[in-house]
């Protein structure tokens, strides 16, 4: 078994399976099932939840984990910020949300040895897509919400939204278990279509209007979309007994997600990073800063969205960022392969009011600028980065990155 795993960890997929016509074929099917062998099927040893939706996956899967360890319970949590298993944490600096090659399978065989009662997934379109869902026992799943994203690779937003539903046949088809547990939020206008491919499942419908305690003395979870996430986590932990003081407790007490939200400072202005990479997301949170903080004026820096893909959505992430925002700073963010002046121009062509703009390319000199023209009262957000630790360029390239480090940085030389 030990010289099969060697030869298939170094086996290079030839350059046509990276097609999204073929990555569902019997390559990434193979390796899936070869994973559960070697790993001699972990999931079957431990609660598994996977999380699916575009927005808010990474903070109902921290929260989760937060509520459940005030519980009592050991946790394991794979997600595009962390791996934890227990208490040893490390950053995902594997530049995928859900890593191929056993990887998954390999963190449910570590948390199993590590005597973790629930393991806490973040499922993605593309992770679906490649097969790395299968051939594990999924013994709960998630549904937070959908809104335009991957269109490009995946070819249009039904086919997107066809990989998330996927998700869930998935799970509902595979019977280890006797009940499985699926929840979705009843106020995504989606909803139905993964309420209809679970027909005769354990199906829990969650709501922000579930929520009904004041949670606003916790300055680090703000804004509707939030509200969403705390509903989603406090579902499933109340479906695995966690008492509803407990909950409510965890949730006053949650530090916050690194690069969610994060305020780094409130007075004598504002200062906020996000990971916002979608006109959906980066509009809730401009909202957000102006109704739950009182920003009247915001400076906004924002910039080259993912190079190679989407191309879609830059010209509406312009529209949104004139309608929330005094001044707009486009600026490098990861442009991979593209031109990223010629990205950020493509932002630019959504923005009427081109007095509002100023392109910088160099992103440390952005944030300088933006934290230089901020005035007391008025706030400054950066967004597309969040807590990522690498600037992709051409070529494969990466520079080390710090968004929350560069912002104090520029704050503290005031």
């Amino acid at each position: 078994m030990g010289k099969i795993l060697r030869k298939i960890k170094h086996l290079k997929p030839v350059r046509w399976l990276s097609s999204r016509r073929v990555l569902n074929k019997p390559y990434h099917l193979g390796l899936a099932y070869a994973g559960s062998l070697i790993y001699r099927k972990p999931s079957r040893k431990i609660f598994v939840l996977g999380v699916t939706g575009t927005k808010g996956k990474t903070t109902v899967l921290e929260l989760i984990s937060y509520i459940l360890e005030r519980a009592g319970a050991k946790t394991a949590l794979l997600s595009s910020l962390r791996m934890k298993i227990g208490r040893e944490s490390q950053r995902n600096s594997w530049d995928n949300t859900m890593p191929g090659r056993f990887f998954i399978q390999k963190f449910l065989r570590k948390s199993v040895n590590a005597g973790c009662r629930y393991a806490l997934i973040e499922v993605t379109s593309q992770g679906i897509v490649s097969s790395r869902h299968r051939f594990i026992d999924w013994g709960a799943a998630i549904f937070t919400n959908l809104a335009p994203e991957h269109i490009e690779s995946h070819g249009s937003f039904d086919k997107y939204r066809q990989a998330k539903v996927s998700f869930f046949k998935y799970a509902k088809s595979k019977k280890f278990r006797r009940e499985k547990l699926f929840f979705i939020n009843k106020d995504d206008s989606n909803y139905k279509h993964f309420a209809d491919a679970l027909w005769g499942e354990n199906v829990i419908f969650y709501s922000k209007s579930d929520v009904g305690w004041d949670f606003s003395v916790s300055s680090r979870l703000k804004g509707d979309f939030n509200i969403e996430n705390i509903a989603a986590a406090a579902a499933f932990c109340r479906s695995q007994g966690v008492s509803e003081k407990i909950i409510k407790r965890a949730v006053y007490d949650f530090p916050g997600v690194p690069g969610r939200m994060e305020v780094l400072q409130e007075k004598p202005f504002l200062a906020a990073i996000d990971y916002a990479h979608t006109p959906d997301s980066l509009e809730k949170v401009y909202v957000s800063l102006k109704k739950d903080f009182g920003v009247k004026n915001l400076i906004c820096v924002l910039g080259a969205a993912g190079g190679g893909r989407d191309k879609w959505k830059r010209p509406e992430m312009g529209k949104i960022a004139e309608r929330n925002c005094d001044k707009i700073i486009l600026t490098n963010e990861d442009p991979y392969d593209e031109n990223p002046e010629e990205i950020i121009s493509q932002i630019e062509a959504g923005i009427y009011k081109k007095e509002k703009v100023l392109k910088i390319i160099d992103r440390e000199e952005a944030i300088k600028t933006a934290v230089s023209l901020v005035k007391e009262g008025e706030g400054v957000i950066f967004t597309g980065k969040g807590s990522e630790s690498s600037i992709h360029l051409a070529g494969g390239k990466k520079i080390p990155w710090n968004e929350k480090e560069k912002v104090l940085e520029a704050l503290k030389s005031l």
